[in-house]
Parts: C-alpha cells; structure tokens; sequence
C-alpha cells in the first residue's frame, strides 16, 4: 500500500507533488529555453499543456503510483525544477524525468532529487525497474543517470538529436549504499 503522502525531503530539497497551484511556476520552468531545448524539443508549451500534465501526475499518485514533484530548495516558495514519473510510449510506460532552472545546474540538485525518488519508487512502490531516457548531445543528464547506476541499453535515432534508453534494477539499486532523507 502506497504511503499516505507524497510529499520528499533530501538534504537540500522539498519535493511536493505537482498542484494546480504550481501552475504557473511550472509553465514558466518548461518554457525555460534551456530547459525546453532537450526535454521538449525545444516546443514553447502551453498552459493547458501544463495543467494536463498536472492532472495526469496527479492521477498517477490517486492510483498509487508516482508522478511528478516539484522541487523548492529547504522551506523556499519558488519551483527549482521538478522530478519524478511520466508515461511515455505506447503501451504506457513510466519513465524517470527531470529538470532544473539553469541558475541550479551543475549542484549536484539532479542527482540528489532523483536518487531520493529512486529510493521511494524501489522501497515504497515496489518498482522492479526504472526507466529513463535522456538526448543523446545532453551529456550532463546521462551522467546524473549513471550517477544513479543506471546502464546505458540502447541509444536510438529518435527525436531531434537522438536517445539514450537507460535503466536500473531493483537488485542494482539495492546493492548500492545510498543515503537519501526520509
């Protein structure tokens, strides 16, 4: 059974599932250009774009499954990126997914977030695998994936600049010390 909240810590971070009331905040973090260049292709999103995806996390959370959080540094009011699981391809399969405003690259912020929603997916979900996919030119995220222990499967001709298909275990998960807030 899935816990009762969503809501993580890390060290540095606060991670609370996306709201309605993030609206706003999220559409500005997508349409970030250097945030939008890799995840979405470069596509200026709409706000109704950004309220499906809401609803849709949301959803995935009802069902006791995980979706997106959006991540404030400590007790801070603004978004610095977000982090969790989102469907992709068809049949549906969720698939690790992050950003972060630029001002907070390169803080190692990407590998704390995601290795505390490794850990809740694995220990808390009962995730057997983790998927993630990251463009092929987008070197920083493929090392916050290795990070991570995930291993490179496969790399296609996908998208605008091709994809790198990465995935973790359970087992290699387990076998890894990993310290992470409760």
């Amino acid at each position: 059974m899935p816990p009762s909240t969503t809501a993580l810590w890390t060290e540095r971070t606060h991670l609370r599932e996306f709201d309605l009331a993030d609206g706003e905040q999220l559409l500005d973090l997508f349409r970030e250009p250097e945030v939008r260049g890799f995840l979405l292709d470069d596509v200026l999103v709409s706000p109704q774009w950004v309220l499906h995806e809401i609803a849709a996390s949301q959803q995935r959370f009802a069902r006791g499954s995980a979706g997106m959080w959006a991540v404030r540094l400590g007790g801070e009011p603004e978004i610095v990126g977000f982090a969790g699981f989102r469907e992709f391809f068809d049949p549906p399969e969720l698939q690790l997914l992050y950003g972060f405003l630029p001002a907070h690259w390169g803080k190692g912020l990407a590998t704390e977030v995601t290795a505390r929603i490794c850990d809740f997916a694995f220990r808390e979900l009962g995730f057997d695998r983790i998927t993630a996919a990251t463009d092929l030119p987008n070197r920083a995220s493929a090392r916050v994936l290795r990070r991570l222990g995930m291993q490179l499967v496969r790399t296609t001709d996908d998208g605008r600049n091709g994809t790198a298909l990465f995935e973790l275990e359970r087992e290699a998960w387990a076998g890894t010390a990993r310290t992470t807030a409760t």
